[in-house]
């Protein structure tokens, strides 16, 4: 089962007005290295290499939803897909949101899929998220 992680720097970059989560560019990038919890900014990361039909950087997530009702906040993303073309993806296992519009392309939250996946040529491996966040 998927299992979602928030990092440790994402409220504090809230508070500090880092995002806003309506309105900026949100991106989903793929790894088969386990992020730490502390890692702050994409640069942290091992991103898969790029090619076959990944895009360095990974892809732009569409926001569903980005509000509050009774003090509970939620982040609600829209199901989008990776899909492998002319060979397969590097292996992977986390799949990170981060926000492209923030210095620095700032973390958000991981997904972890408890183990790696190989994405196989002409195959789509679509990623429901919905909601990513609750009372952030």
């Amino acid at each position: 089962m998927a299992t979602v992680q928030i990092f440790n720097s994402f409220k504090e970059a809230v508070a500090e007005g880092v995002h806003n989560l309506g309105s900026d560019t949100l991106k989903f990038m793929l790894t088969n290295v386990e992020p730490s919890l502390s890692s702050t900014v994409k640069a942290d990361l091992t991103e898969i290499t790029a090619g076959n039909g990944y895009t360095a950087g990974g892809s732009t997530v569409t926001v569903t939803s980005s509000s509050q009702t009774g003090g509970m906040y939620s982040l609600v993303l829209a199901a989008m897909s990776f899909t492998a073309s002319g060979g397969s993806f590097a292996d992977f296992r986390y799949i990170v949101l981060y926000n492209d519009t923030a210095a620095s392309d700032q973390l958000i939250g991981f997904i972890d899929y408890g183990a790696s996946y190989t994405l196989t040529d002409g195959n789509p491996f679509t990623l429901n998220a919905g909601t990513f966040l609750t009372n952030a």
